[in-house]
């Protein structure tokens, strides 16, 4: 074994490694840290190289193109040997990582290791968090199912309602006004590039901070925290009653990291890959996406929430919740670390979980909001196409077969994700119209690779005549200024007889 040491000091020499590792091995913890309570953090850090290892793997076969990506989920699961085992793995992983990193969080706030001096640690804890948060939706779109199609739409009009940067946030993740290829290549870069490599710098200052700082010691009552005695106090605890952290707290840590693996690996083998289910079309509205267990709980609230207090829900309770673990540090960064002289703490953990888990069950039978109650087989109301054109009648029929009033109630028949249309052409121009069912916008889809052009035409002008009787159809004002004023149209400006000199 001479040229293996040889080999060693000749690396060693060159990267100055041995040092920082021994340090890191053998820094001294709080015998008491040694506890199966101090295993949540390396269990999350093992998940995340497991879902490195299964994401490189099956980014090596995914393609992110709305024509290809279903497909090659498809490949994976029935072509590809254990391709469907390396999905489900990614996926259940990603489930766990979730559960673990939120177990984790919320043992380091009863145990109060976020008080000084682990402050920061605390912060960069929650963005870790975050970032898992975003791991999980973005890998749910990269499906491109039915329900990562709906899904997605419906994370858009989330993000379209944010005051000022709403409409460029949306452009940005999506890529463009609709969801299309260069929406797939968006949340692919976020999902592979920029989020974990945000995740993996996050973790790498994460660890550093707890090595630096030492574990948090277990609380005890009548062990208050202060800032000027802490370290004295601290250091005094792990030279009197410290051991290694290796081997005395790692080996904990191991088995359960071990135990999470195994887990991981029976639920992907018992229950296998999440989806895809149908491909998406938006023309097929049949549907009720759901998201992830870990946004379950947000489906539900917005299902019984009056539709007036959704976006104030949606715009002001994730503010005010990151906020709040953001300042906690700061606002109770000394004091009581044990939770039995900490009531407030424990009843405020206590009822988020409760709330949490509460909502989360109600979602697993929480029928889509807004309601469904139309179906394409009940025809348009007869008085509605009465005196209408050909053409307009035309697009009655395309408004019925491509099942828009499972969306879209007209005389108080229909379904209610989309507003009525009763008085649409009195709110919308014809060209309005047009972008809206070509481009889509909000929750609702775009229609233009599911029309021809004369089907578009037909189905606006069927839209125009849904004003009440005796209101005029909206109309571009411009267009009735220039008129007043003799502005040439595209037309006019076409003729032979018509020149800017007489115009003018």
């Amino acid at each position: 074994m001479r040229w293996l040491t040889e080999s060693y000091k000749w690396v060693e020499r060159r990267v100055q490694l041995e040092a920082p590792v021994k340090d890191a091995m053998l820094h001294p913890v709080p015998k008491n840290t040694a506890s199966w309570w101090y295993v949540f953090g390396s269990a999350a850090m093992t998940l995340l190289m497991l879902q490195v290892a299964t994401g490189i793997l099956l980014a090596l076969i995914y393609v992110p193109s709305a024509g290809d990506a279903w497909n090659t989920l498809q490949l994976l699961n029935h072509e590809i040997p254990l391709g469907w085992f390396i999905r489900a793995m990614h996926g259940w992983g990603s489930n766990f990582m979730v559960a673990v990193v939120l177990i984790h969080m919320m043992q380091v706030f009863m145990f109060g290791a976020y008080k000084f001096p682990r402050e920061l640690t605390w912060v960069v804890g929650v963005l870790l968090l975050l970032m898992t948060l975003g791991m999980a939706f973005t890998g749910q779109v990269l499906r491109f199912d039915q329900d990562a199609y709906w899904g997605l739409g419906i994370g858009a009009s989330i993000s379209s309602r944010v005051p000022i940067v709403g409409g460029p946030l949306v452009n940005l993740l999506l890529g463009g006004p609709i969801i299309g290829g260069a929406t797939l290549t968006r949340f692919f870069a976020l999902h592979v590039f920029v989020i974990p490599g945000a995740l993996l710098a996050f973790v790498g200052l994460h660890v550093w901070m707890v090595l630096k700082l030492g574990v948090n010691e277990w609380p005890m009552p009548g062990r208050p925290v202060n800032r000027k005695t802490y370290d004295a106090e601290y250091h005094k605890l792990t030279h009197d009653d410290g051991i290694p952290f290796v081997p005395g707290a790692l080996w904990k840590d191991l088995v359960f990291s071990a135990g999470i693996i195994v887990a991981v690996a029976v639920c992907a083998a018992i229950f296998g890959p999440y989806g895809p289910t149908g491909q998406p079309d938006p023309t097929i509205i049949q549907t009720a996406p759901k998201p992830d267990f870990f946004f379950l709980w947000i489906y539900a609230v917005l299902s019984y929430l009056p539709p007036s207090l959704e976006t104030p829900f949606l715009l002001i309770a994730p503010v005010i919740g990151i906020g709040f673990l953001l300042v906690l540090p700061f606002w109770a960064g000394e004091g009581e670390k044990s939770w039995h002289r900490r009531p407030v703490a424990v009843i405020v953990l206590v009822t988020v979980a409760v709330l949490w888990g509460v909502f989360t069950h109600l979602a697993t039978f929480t029928p889509w909001s807004p309601k469904m109650d139309a179906w394409s087989g009940s025809t348009v109301p007869a008085k509605i196409v009465h005196n209408l054109s050909p053409v307009e009648r035309q697009g009655a029929v395309i408004f019925q077969s491509k099942q828009c009033r499972n969306c879209h109630s007209i005389g108080g028949v229909g379904g209610e994700r989309g507003p009525a249309l009763d008085n649409v052409a009195s709110r919308m121009t014809e060209d309005q119209l047009i972008r809206q069912v070509i481009q889509g916008g909000g929750n609702m889809p775009a229609y233009g690779k599911n029309l021809a052009p004369s089907e578009v035409t037909a189905l606006v002008r069927f839209l125009g005549t849904l004003h009440p009787a005796g209101q005029p159809a909206a109309s571009d004002a411009s267009r009735t200024a220039a008129a007043q004023f003799g502005a040439p149209s595209q037309t006019q400006s076409s003729s032979p007889t018509t020149s800017p000199q007489k115009t003018q």
